[in-house]
C-alpha cells in the first residue's frame, strides 16, 4: 500500500513539474506524437491533472502569509 501511495505521489509531483515548465518556458511534451488515440487520451488528461494541481497550489500560496511575490522578477 505503502509502494502505491508513493508511487502516485512521485506521478503527480512529475505532471506538476511538467506544468509548471510549460507555465514558464512554453515547452511542453509531444503528445501529438502518440499513434494510439486511446493512449494520447490518457496522457493528456494526466498532464491536465497536473495544470490543475498547479493552479490549486499558486492559489493556495498566493494566499498564504509564508509566501510574496518577487516584485523584481523579469517577465
Amino acid at each position: 500500500m505503502s509502494k502505491i501511495l508513493h508511487y502516485t505521489f512521485d506521478a503527480i509531483l512529475i505532471t506538476t513539474v511538467l506544468a509548471g515548465i510549460k507555465r514558464s518556458t512554453g515547452i511542453q511534451p509531444a503528445t501529438s506524437k502518440i499513434e494510439s488515440t486511446t493512449i494520447r487520451g490518457y496522457v493528456d488528461k494526466y498532464l491536465g491533472f497536473g495544470e490543475w494541481v498547479f493552479d490549486m497550489s499558486v492559489v493556495y500560496f498566493s494566499h498564504s502569509s509564508y509566501f510574496t511575490k518577487n516584485q523584481n522578477q523579469r517577465d
